[in-house]
């Protein structure tokens, strides 16, 4: 699992990146969070259901379709801390914040997770699992589905990746491990640096106190870069101030993807055009991220 030490630290990225890495080495693959709170919706072509748009684009990555196993809560926010809530890409109920925790993430939602997860390993060798904020959220803890009470149910490893380029990154890496109980220390595998700039010798001194004091390795340091996948949730920005020093072409492209995505058609569709479609962006960033990680320390290590 890859979770984060806040939102927009890069998981969606990371995972769609691996989704592909691992698919083009010959495992069948398929990405799964187990409840999303997203405004960007992908409609699942030839049915009436729905999963959050990020996914759908990990799903591409994976050189699959959308299934709604792979987003099986999604919470579509309405305003005034109401969420419409979706179980298995159907319309379940709208709720409020509280009666979504009191009522339903734990008598049921922890479940209906776990099904889902369940239907995907039958066909799947490896899934790719995204968390959701920071699992050191400690006032909703006890209902965190999306991060550390799943991965323990499941027994998965995970992987958690920090934004160094909003500063603080290395406070974030010890302030979480700090606040996680010890049996969920434990799963933690390793660390990634995301967004960084600049020559990566200089972190050394940094990366050499974290390991020491987490006894946990850091798995790699990637660079800020720009691409045109569309992002997942506010605190990524908006794709059209990523994209003002781009080409025109690109630019014309983001604003097709954003508008295609958001419609009735399947991701093996989008950016099939010009030779510059999202399964190039997907390869590109695959092999940058490749490069910038121990990729086989967490093949032999921690997927094994």
């Amino acid at each position: 699992m890859i979770q984060g030490t806040s939102s927009g630290a890069g998981k969606s990225i990371i995972v769609t990146a691996l989704c592909r890495i691992l698919t083009n080495r010959g495992f069948k693959v398929a990405p799964f969070k187990s409840q999303n709170m997203s405004s960007f919706i992908h409609k699942i072509k030839g049915s009436d259901k729905i999963i959050a748009r990020a996914q759908a684009i990990q799903s591409f990555a994976c050189k699959t379709y959308p299934d709604p196993n792979m987003n099986p809560i999604l919470l579509e926010p309405q305003g005034n801390f109401e969420s419409n809530v979706y179980v298995n890409g159907k319309f379940f109920s709208r709720m409020k914040a509280q009666q979504y925790y009191s009522d339903f993430v734990l008598q049921r939602g922890f479940e209906v997770a776990l099904n889902a997860f369940k239907e995907l390993q039958k066909n799947h060798d490896v899934i790719l699992l995204e968390g959701a904020g920071s699992p050191a959220e400690i006032n909703i803890q006890k209902y965190d589905i999306a991060n550390m009470l799943f991965a323990k149910k499941v027994d998965s490893p995970v992987i958690l990746v920090s934004d160094i380029e909003r500063g603080g990154c290395f406070a974030s890496i010890l302030g979480t491990m700090m606040l996680l109980s010890p049996s969920h220390q434990n799963m933690v595998k390793g660390f990634i640096i995301n967004k960084f700039r600049g020559d990566a010798k200089i972190l050394n001194p940094a990366i050499r106190k974290i390991e020491s004091k987490t006894k946990k390795p850091v798995l790699g340091i990637i660079p800020k870069f720009d691409h045109i996948i569309p992002k997942e949730d506010s605190l990524d920005g908006s794709i059209d101030s990523e994209i003002k020093k781009k080409p025109r072409s690109s630019i014309k492209l983001n604003k097709i993807a954003k508008k295609e995505l958001e419609t009735d058609t399947t991701a093996l569709e989008i950016f099939s055009f010009n030779q510059f479609n999202l399964d190039q962006e997907i390869d590109r960033i695959s092999v940058l991220i490749e490069s910038s990680i121990n990729f086989k320390y967490i093949m032999d290590i921690i997927i094994k």
